[in-house]
């Protein structure tokens, strides 16, 4: 089939992109040390891929309390916006748009990031999972998460007034727009699930009070920011990290409607990406359209023709890719020309290091650079 559907402009609400093609989140854990600062090696990283339609950045946490891995970058600290300048001006003067993605880890955190040893979460139930901590010797590792402690109620409240004052962060730091993680078991995900969420209060129990939390962030945001400028990011079939819920369905529907009263940007589901991944229904996808009408996101294992018949379909609006925007820093004229896409090469070089296997893949108008030697 033709792959022209990607190359269609999008002039829907507040975003004017050139194409159907986006950039997805991608934790790469390139921050400078110590204070999780943004980068010119960064800004680099983010301009060579400004062909995109649009960029979303890795997750960047909205306070220390929200952080989960080493090295991601935050937008709580002014060393951090003016880090971010860096990269939006490089972006936008490449030609391109991008969002902030805005995270709070949750759980989904170890004991040394935090004064007293204890993530929090919506309740004092642990993960089941890991994350990748560098130790004092330099070196990353999975680490287990830890038992979280319980957010009380007041501390709720604060948590969102951290999502609004990084998103207006994020705008005196040059982004077009915020994406709230509310994936992938992440905080947002985890006040939505039972699975995670066995509260007693207004953010517990029945679906309106689990969706709560996330409705009462956007809004904030929104109300910050605008709803233009405001998006976010959903997994309705995440599984993994005790967040397997037969419920969840029901709880991200009923807050795609919430999101659609609000007029946001766009809506951005995160859908499995490994090979033998459960197929998404058509069902659910009328029914996400029949919740939510703005601009719809989706990214999974699509190859560029499966995007594009899905854009086809009417179902959705973009699709977005992750590593083929590594190796292929110019993807969407590599899918526009037909060009064989490159491969990630060197694993090790996904998370932390240098410039190595984050700069140096090439452009296909300027060939191998001299030396490139990505497997070391």
């Amino acid at each position: 089939m033709s792959l022209s559907t990607l190359f269609t402009p999008l002039d829907k609400g507040a975003l004017h992109l050139p194409s159907r093609i986006v950039m997805a989140p991608m934790t790469r854990a390139r921050s400078a040390q110590p204070g999780d600062i943004p980068t010119a090696l960064m800004a680099q990283y983010y301009a060579q891929r400004a062909s995109a339609g649009l960029i979303v950045t890795e997750a960047s946490q909205i306070s220390p309390q929200g952080k989960g891995y080493s090295f991601t970058p935050g937008i709580y600290s002014q060393a951090q916006i003016a880090g971010w300048q860096l990269v939006t001006r490089a972006v936008h003067e490449a030609g391109g748009r991008i969002f902030l993605q805005l995270w709070h880890v949750g759980r989904m955190s170890h004991g040394s990031l935090h004064p007293d040893g204890k993530p929090v979460a919506p309740s004092a139930i642990a993960p089941q999972s890991q994350v990748w901590i560098v130790g004092k010797d330099g070196e990353g590792r999975m680490l287990d998460c830890p038992e979280p402690r319980a957010l009380g109620t007041d501390e709720v409240a604060q948590v969102v007034a951290d999502y609004r004052q990084a998103a207006l962060n994020a705008i005196e730091a040059g982004f077009d727009g915020v994406e709230v993680h509310g994936g992938n078991g992440y905080l947002v995900d985890q006040f939505l699930r039972r699975t995670s969420n066995h509260r007693q209060d207004q953010y517990g129990g029945p679906l309106e009070n689990r969706i709560r939390f996330a409705r009462e962030v956007v809004e904030a945001i929104s109300d910050a920011i605008g709803p233009e400028r405001t998006a976010i990011r959903l997994a309705p079939f995440i599984t993994q990290r005790g967040m397997d819920d037969p419920e969840a369905i029901d709880a991200i529907l009923a807050l795609g409607h919430a999101c659609d009263k609000l007029g946001i940007a766009y809506l951005h589901l995160a859908e499995a990406d490994w090979d033998d991944a459960p197929t998404v229904s058509d069902d659910f996808r009328h029914a996400f359209r029949a919740a939510f009408s703005g601009p719809v996101i989706v990214a999974g294992n699509y190859s560029a023709e499966s995007g594009a018949a899905l854009i086809e379909s009417g179902l959705v609006d973009l699709v977005a890719f992750g590593r083929k925007f590594i190796a292929n820093p110019d993807l969407p004229a590599r899918l526009q020309q037909g060009q064989p896409l490159a491969e990630v090469t060197d694993p090790s070089t996904l998370f932390g290091g240098d410039a190595r296997g984050y700069t140096d893949y090439p452009a296909l108008a300027s060939g191998n650079p001299e030396g490139a030697d990505h497997g070391r």
